[in-house]
């Protein structure tokens, strides 16, 4: 068992079990699965996010492991993946209670709560705005200048995001008048992996994913090539040449992701 409560947690929940007390909290609930539930509760005027796991079953173990993906157990990936990144100086999540118990890997029980992130909009909904209001070119830079960093920073120390998309951007929509003191907070890392060494199929995932989710706010070539020669730390034509088949795999597979999200816009039952 494992279990992790920062002071003022600790003195809220004294006597207290926390993984039956997030089971039967009520809150405003966001995301409800079989095995999952995440919601937002409030303790001492403050706003928190929970995620309780409750376990995967065996049957989704053996389909990942089928198609040689590690399946996500539980809360532990997020957990290790937001100390990661505050290691690294990387923007997140704030976590305050952290519990795991359980042997068997198919009924684990687990929870993570987080400080809410108030005051936020997602990259993706500035994008949108982008398609009535194009943006300055001077902000639009910068944004894709530290896009490129936090992308590298992540994948040069091991960890793949596996759902990098706009959406799990978050920043301040006040800091957009002085766009170099932009900070983007990424969420959404339940299904983080943390390695030594970050294979290339796994920079491929996440940058076709990031490129995907951008395609449609008016991204060009020159923006493209901005994001690359940060991305790398050299100079465009070296990175160009030196990495010309992954860009080129992260255009095709970004290209499939937006084909795919069309047929499914054109058939709801695809």
């Amino acid at each position: 068992m494992t279990l992790y409560l920062r002071e003022d947690f600790e003195q809220a929940w004294k006597g207290k079990d926390p993984h039956t007390l997030l089971d039967s909290m009520d809150g405003e609930v966001f995301r409800e699965l079989e095995a999952r539930r995440t919601f937002r509760f409030e303790q001492n005027g403050l706003g928190y996010f929970a995620k309780v796991h409750r376990g995967v079953g065996w049957g989704e173990i053996f389909e990942n492991l089928l198609r040689l993906r590690m399946p996500v157990l539980g809360a532990r990936n997020e957990w290790a993946a937001l100390q990661k990144l505050q290691a690294l100086d990387l923007k997140t999540m704030v976590p305050v209670a952290y519990g795991e118990r359980g042997c068997n890997p198919a009924k684990i029980h687990s929870f993570l709560v987080t400080e809410e992130l108030r005051d936020m909009i997602t990259l993706e909904d500035l994008g949108e705005e982008w398609k009535q209001t194009p943006p300055d070119c001077g902000l639009k830079r910068t944004i894709i200048s530290k896009l490129a960093t936090i992308s590298r920073t992540l994948h040069d120390n091991g960890v793949n995001h596996r759902d990098y998309y706009l959406c799990h951007f978050m920043f301040n929509r006040n800091q957009l008048s002085k766009p170099e003191s932009l900070d983007f907070y990424l969420i959404d890392l339940h299904r983080a992996q943390i390695r030594p060494q970050l294979p290339d199929r796994w920079r491929l995932k996440d940058i076709s994913g990031l490129y995907f989710s951008a395609m449609e706010y008016g991204l060009t070539q020159r923006d493209s090539f901005r994001f690359i020669k940060t991305y790398t730390g050299l100079p465009l034509k070296e990175a160009l040449k030196k990495y010309a088949k992954l860009w080129k795999k992260i255009e095709s597979k970004a290209e499939k992701l937006q084909k795919r999200m069309e047929r499914k816009a054109g058939h709801p039952n695809y």
